[in-house]
């Protein structure tokens, strides 16, 4: 029996609503909807089943990007399949239109890959916090990871490291690494290249940088990033929007590649540069 994973934005009636119709549709198909505790709370749909979305067969998220994103997050690096409904403006992860969602479920649970739908598998980076040499944390992001001043009206001095040899220091108001994928985010607001999400790298872009030195890098997946804050003022940590840590002078950071992937359901064809004409109007010619 399929176990299909529920992820919703909690605070949109048509999202809840949806998942509601999805679960019945689950129960209507043999199938277990599940849900975690803090969306239990707010869907309110008694064929739900509390539990792991990340030992779900599929997962559904529904919302927009943003939605996506904290679905990626829960599963922590487990390669359950995403279907990403898109509730809002065009999204570049959620795909899925809402009159389209029974069709999909259709196709994924009767179809064949390769035929009737596909994966479509982003790169993740590892992050892993460090403090007078004890590890804080290991994560993953799918977008980006922002280390940021904390006060207003101040830089902040960010040595960086590539693969073991110095590169240099930032004197910014941040810096972001970000994926292919992420590079449509926070990095492209500040003058960043656009990647597109097939291929593997890592982008370095300072925000707002007081040196010379202003420009993007775009860095091979092999190659770890190390940034070690320097001065007095400590910087914040966000990864896919999400604040998960302050640092202190003389904390470290360390980037790289992740061997696990973040796995979208496709169900037609995905041309990237599409979905980047229709986001900022381009003409043809």
């Amino acid at each position: 029996m399929s176990r299909i994973g529920l992820a919703v934005h909690r605070f949109r009636p048509d999202a809840l609503e949806l998942a509601r119709a999805i679960a019945r549709w689950a129960v209507e198909h043999e199938c277990v909807a599940v849900i975690d505790e803090a969306d239990a709370l707010v869907i309110d749909a008694p064929e739900a089943h509390i539990g792991d979305i990340s030992s779900t067969d599929v997962l559904v998220s529904i919302g927009g990007d943003g939605t996506m994103l904290r679905a990626v997050r829960a599963l922590a690096g487990t390669p359950v399949p995403i279907i990403g409904v898109n509730l809002g403006l065009l999204g570049y992860l959620a795909t899925v239109e809402q009159e389209a969602v029974v069709d999909a479920l259709d196709a994924w649970k009767s179809g064949a890959l390769g035929a009737q739908f596909d994966y479509d598998d982003r790169m993740l980076v590892e992050v892993a916090l460090w403090s007078q040499g004890a590890r804080l944390a290991n994560l993953l992001a799918l977008n980006e990871v922002v280390i940021e001043k904390k006060d207003a009206g101040h830089t902040v001095r960010l040595g960086v490291d590539i693969d073991k040899a110095p590169f240099t220091t930032y004197a910014a108001d941040g810096l972001i690494i970000a994926t292919p994928t992420g590079s449509t985010a926070y990095s492209m607001s500040a003058r960043g290249p656009i990647l597109s999400p097939r291929l593997r790298a890592l982008l370095v872009t300072p925000v707002s940088p007081h040196m010379l030195f202003d420009r993007s890098m775009v860095l091979d997946p092999s190659e770890t990033i190390r940034v070690e804050v320097l001065g007095h003022r400590s910087v914040s940590v966000a990864i896919d929007g999400a604040l998960v840590h302050t640092l202190s002078p003389g904390d470290v950071i360390e980037i790289k590649a992740a061997e696990e992937v973040a796995r979208f359901v496709r169900f037609e064809e995905s041309r990237f540069h599409q979905i980047l004409k229709t986001k900022f109007g381009l003409s043809d010619r």
